[in-house]
């Protein structure tokens, strides 16, 4: 039997996030194989359009990390993530899409381990979830 693998599409914002799947890497830390990272300036500019576009062609889930609120490079940019982040879990559900195949947190350039963490954490809650299978609207 043949366990099924997601895939996940993972938002790194380029001073925190990024930096922090870096640190797990050179720290030997076991991180999954089924994600599949995107360097952004900021989490800030992962707009809610991205994520469905991930979604709808082949990504099983959805991360976006971002640095700490208050340790933006960009002052305000993760408290503008957390407000779309809302929006796009009322989206998910609209769509009728499981809301826990997105997953928004912060993960700071010194947190190798919490990358590692929610990785896997991530990973396991879209395998126990199946394959996303969206029907086409006519």
């Amino acid at each position: 039997m043949n366990r099924f693998e997601p895939k996940i599409v993972a938002f790194l914002c380029n001073f925190c996030s990024y930096e922090g799947a870096d640190r797990a890497g050179s720290s030997k830390l076991e991180v999954p194989p089924n994600i599949r990272s995107i360097r952004v300036m900021c989490s800030g500019r992962v707009e809610p359009e991205m994520v469905i576009e991930a979604l709808t062609n082949g990504a099983d889930g959805v991360l976006i990390l971002g640095c700490h609120p208050g340790d933006c490079h960009f002052k305000e940019g993760n408290y503008k993530t957390l407000r779309r982040h809302s929006l796009l879990l009322r989206m998910l559900r609209e769509f009728g899409i499981e809301p826990k195949r997105v997953r928004l947190d912060w993960v700071s350039a010194s947190e190798g381990q919490k990358f590692a963490e929610v990785t896997n954490e991530m990973t396991e809650i879209v395998r126990s979830l199946g394959p996303l299978e969206l029907t086409a609207c006519r």
